[in-house]
C-alpha cells in the first residue's frame, strides 16, 4: 500500500502549544505508512527546528496572523500552487489564518480528505461585533469544506454547536498531548538567584491581551505585599511585556518578579516551582496548565472555556472568576501556608491528565483518524501521482 501524503499547516510556528504539537506529529507519524510535510508563514521561533526535522518545510512568505487582504490572497494562492504540485492524500489545518486559507486552497486543488484542528477560535469575546461575526460566518462556511473537525476541548466542541459552526459535520476530541516522562532538573532557581526552599509560583503564555498579563501582575503584587519571600515566573513575551514588566518595576519587591522571556525548558521550570497560575481571558485547552499537571503542580486559573474542563476547583487547584484578583492572591496565600494540600492538589492533577494527555496518544489519534478518512474516499484511481516534496 503506498503511503499517504499529508500536508500539515499552520500559521507561523511561535513557540505555542499548536506549534510545538503539529512539530511532534509530523516528525513521529508512522514512516512505513505516512509521508507528511509542513506549511507555515515564515517567523516563527520554530522555524528552525522545522528544517532541522527532516520533514519536508515549505515556507509560505504572504501567510501571515494578522487580517491583510492583499496577502491573504497571495497566501491563497500558493498554498493552492503547493498542494496542486504536490497532490497530498489529506491536508491537516491548525489555527485559524491557515485554517481558513488551507482549507479552501486545498478544496479548490481537488485534495479528498481535508481535516482542521480548533486549537481555539480566531474570534473572541472582546472582539469587535462586526469582525466576530464575519469570523463565525467564514467559520462556518469552512466547515463545509472539510472533512472532518478535530477539537482539543469539550467546551470547544460544544460552543462550535452552539454557533453552528459544522453542523452535522463528523468531529473528533483529541487532546494537545504532552510528554509524561519526567524533565530533568532545572537550573532556573539558581539562574534567577531563588533561595532553593522559597516557594516559587509560575505563569507560561504571550503577553498578549487573551493572556491578561497585567491581572497576573497584579496578583503577583498583592501577593508580596502580603509574603514578600515567595518569588514569582513569569514564562513568555509579546507585545504587552513592555508596560506590563515596567509597571511591575514601580512596585514594592519587583525584585521577586521574574520575566523570562521565551523558554525552551518549561517542563522543566514548572518541575521547579510550587504553582501554576494562568489569568488568560479565553483558552482552547492550554498545554502549559496540561504541562503543570504533567509534574503535579496545582493549578490557580481563571475560569475560561477549556480550563474548566481539567481544573476541577478546590480538588487539583481552583478555578477563579476572570478579573478576581483578590481571589487569586488569597489562593496562592493558602496553598503556600498548607504545602501538604498543595502536593495533594498536584497529585490529583497528574491522574486526571496522564491517560487522556499523552503526546504519543495524540499522534496514534491522529494516524487513525487518516486512515479511516481517507479509507472512505471513493475512486482512488483518479488521483494523479505525488508531486516532487523538495521544498526547493
Amino acid at each position: 500500500m503506498a503511503k499517504l501524503r499529508v500536508a500539515h499547516i499552520i500559521t507561523q510556528l511561535e513557540l505555542g502549544g499548536a506549534q510545538r504539537n503539529t512539530l511532534y506529529t509530523i516528525a513521529h507519524l508512522d514512516p512505513a505508512r505516512f509521508e507528511p510535510c509542513l506549511m507555515s508563514g515564515p517567523g516563527g521561533l520554530l522555524d528552525e527546528e522545522a528544517k532541522s526535522s527532516g520533514v519536508p518545510f515549505f515556507v509560505i512568505s504572504t501567510l501571515v496572523r494578522p487580517i491583510r487582504p492583499v496577502k491573504d490572497i497571495r497566501a491563497l494562492i500558493a498554498l493552492y500552487r503547493h498542494l496542486r504540485h504536490l497532490q497530498p492524500d489529506i491536508v491537516h489545518t491548525h489555527s485559524s489564518k491557515a485554517g481558513i486559507l488551507g482549507r479552501f486552497a486545498a478544496y479548490v486543488a481537488g485534495v479528498p480528505v481535508i481535516i482542521h484542528t480548533f486549537h481555539g477560535f480566531g474570534f473572541t469575546p472582546r472582539q469587535n461585533k462586526l469582525l466576530k461575526y464575519l469570523l463565525i460566518r467564514v467559520e462556518k462556511f469552512c466547515s463545509l469544506l472539510s472533512t472532518h473537525l478535530v477539537f482539543v476541548s469539550r467546551e470547544n466542541r460544544q460552543e462550535a454547536g452552539t454557533l453552528g459552526i459544522g453542523p452535522g459535520k463528523a468531529s473528533s476530541l483529541i487532546r494537545s498531548g504532552i510528554s509524561l516522562q519526567g524533565p530533568p532538573s532545572s537550573t532556573i532557581r539558581r539562574e534567577a538567584g531563588i533561595p532553593e526552599n522559597a516557594w516559587v509560583v509560575t505563569s507560561v503564555g504571550n503577553f498578549k491581551p487573551q493572556k491578561n498579563p497585567m491581572d497576573l501582575a497584579r496578583t503577583a503584587v498583592g501577593v508580596l505585599e502580603e509574603n514578600p519571600e515567595i518569588h514569582f515566573l513569569f514564562v513568555g513575551d509579546g507585545e504587552l511585556r513592555p508596560a506590563v514588566e515596567s509597571w511591575v518595576r514601580g512596585q514594592p519587591h519587583s525584585e521577586n518578579i521574574h520575566f523570562l522571556g521565551w523558554r525552551r525548558d518549561i517542563p522543566e521550570i514548572l518541575a521547579a516551582s510550587n504553582v501554576f497560575i494562568l489569568t488568560s481571558l479565553w483558552e482552547g485547552l492550554p498545554r502549559a496548565l496540561v504541562e503543570a499537571f504533567a509534574v503535579k503542580l496545582p493549578a490557580i486559573c481563571y475560569a475560561v472555556d477549556g480550563v474548566k474542563e481539567i481544573v476541577d476547583d478546590g480538588k487539583n487547584g481552583y478555578l477563579i472568576i476572570p478579573g478576581d484578583v483578590e481571589t487569586a492572591k488569597r489562593r496562592i496565600l493558602e496553598l503556600k501556608n498548607k504545602p501538604l494540600e498543595a502536593q495533594e492538589m498536584g497529585r490529583r492533577g497528574y491522574e486526571l491528565i496522564r491517560s487522556e494527555f499523552d503526546i504519543d496518544l495524540m499522534v496514534r489519534q491522529q494516524e487513525e483518524l487518516y486512515d479511516k478518512l481517507f479509507s472512505d474516499v471513493p475512486l482512488k484511481e483518479y488521483y494523479k501521482p505525488h508531486g516532487s516534496l523538495n521544498p526547493s
